[in-house]
């Protein structure tokens, strides 16, 4: 069973202030001194554990790195990320009925995701160890990123793609900013099983969300969530909804979560309520909530069109399972044309995302009807990918050019028809 406690004394081997720990057996390593990705005893997750816990005094700045008391380091490979914006949607939150919603929109992003928070943070622990070649199994999204912060770091890098599974607009980012891609004939979990054998023998630096440290760039999304909140409400969100693929900002969120009451900066019943949502053709996550397994069972056939979370295996499971079920919060599994329905009512209201951003709405509508959300709740769905990171599912979700005359009469007459 994973333990998520926050130990309160630094040990010998701590790196000024911090180390590695074990979330299976405790074991703790130092953080630098060679590439960890899991525990060298048990194969357990790794998490990045610190000797102060911050609070929300302590930051200052803008972006990710406004949170550095919070990170290894106090500064990072930067294009800058972070500082995303926290949209209002008044017709949409009427129409799902309540107290307030806003959408965190992670595409706005310098590369467009979510991605680029982490590697802000796992490119600089790379360049702490030495490594020369970084790498990644991706649906997109992480290969995107990591090809832009290794190419502004000067790090060779390498991505592993499922062969005719990944969205125009990402392949396009990462071979563009250099990255050598590498397609697969197998699934994104067969790319991680992969890219993990090769980081095992020491043939490059993983930065999947494997990498605890990954993780940790990927908790300031929960810091600037509840600050700007806070901020404009005067009180937390009760519920966070998000799309699960990986799992890692569930899990990075839940970390947040947990510092902040460490450090005695959020009360226990100030948590907001995780809560997961994924594609009913990539539901993983959902199962094992709904039946009470500590860790996923894995799914070897996964398909839907929000090609981001298409994922069967979710590497975080241990760490962001615990997360929904001690914030009170649930999982719950969409149809792909609830997604696409939802991702057309945020263009409606000006918010762009691709298809598996939009899983988070399509989530809360659900929850809704059936029951689970209450109409009295303050909600954040996150959504972590520009609409232009899949064209292709833009175009078809949208409306249709109408072909008209080269003649401004017949537009007229074509618009009153």
């Amino acid at each position: 069973m994973s333990d998520l406690s926050l130990a309160a004394a630094a040990p010998d081997c701590a790196d000024d202030g911090v180390w590695l720990a074990c979330i299976e057996c405790g074991e703790q390593l130092a953080p630098f001194d060679e590439p960890t990705y899991r525990c060298p005893d048990c194969g357990g997750l790794l998490e990045a554990r610190y000797e102060q816990y911050p609070t929300f005094e302590e930051f200052s700045g803008r972006g990710v790195w406004r949170y550095d008391a919070a990170l290894p380091f106090d500064h990072g490979v930067s294009l800058p990320e972070g500082d995303t914006p926290l949209h209002e949607v008044p017709r949409l939150e009427a129409d799902v009925g309540v107290r307030s919603l806003r959408i965190k929109h992670e595409g706005m992003n310098p590369t467009g995701s979510f991605k680029d928070r982490g590697m802000t943070v796992g490119v600089r622990v790379a360049e702490e160890l030495g490594v020369s070649r970084l790498a990644c199994a991706s649906t997109g999204n992480t290969s995107a990123a990591l090809a832009a912060y290794g190419g502004r770091a000067g790090l060779e890098t390498l991505v592993l793609l499922p062969a005719g599974k990944v969205a125009a607009g990402k392949v396009a980012q990462a071979a563009l900013h250099g990255a050598r891609i590498l397609e697969v004939d197998g699934n994104f979990d067969a790319c991680l099983d992969i890219v993990s054998e090769l980081a095992d023998r020491g043939e490059a630096y993983l930065l999947n969300s494997l990498n605890p440290f990954r993780l940790e760039g990927q908790k300031t999304i929960g810091f600037e969530i509840l600050e700007t909140f806070r901020d404009e409400y005067g009180r937390f969100p009760d519920r966070i909804v998000l799309p699960v693929g990986n799992a890692g900002n569930t899990a990075a969120l839940y970390k947040a979560f947990r510092e902040l009451v460490r450090a005695g900066a959020l009360a226990e019943d100030e948590v907001p309520m995780l809560t997961g949502v994924q594609a009913a053709g990539a539901a993983p996550m959902v199962e094992a909530i709904e039946e009470g397994y500590e860790d996923t069972e894995r799914w070897e056939d996964v398909e839907t069109r929000a090609t981001a979370i298409r994922i069967g295996n979710p590497v975080n499971a241990p760490k962001a399972l615990p997360g929904i079920r001690a914030t009170g919060g649930t999982a719950v599994a969409v149809a792909d044309d609830a997604i696409t329905d939802a991702q057309r009512a945020l263009a409606e209201e000006g918010v762009g995302v691709e298809p598996a951003s939009a899983a988070s709405v399509a989530g809360l509508r659900k929850l809704r009807e059936e029951g689970v959300v209450d109409d009295g709740e303050d909600v954040v769905c996150l959504t972590t990918g520009h609409l232009l990171k899949d064209p292709d599912a833009a175009a078809a979700a949208g409306a249709e050019p109408e072909p008209v005359a080269n003649d401004t009469e017949a537009i007229l007459d074509h618009l009153s028809g």
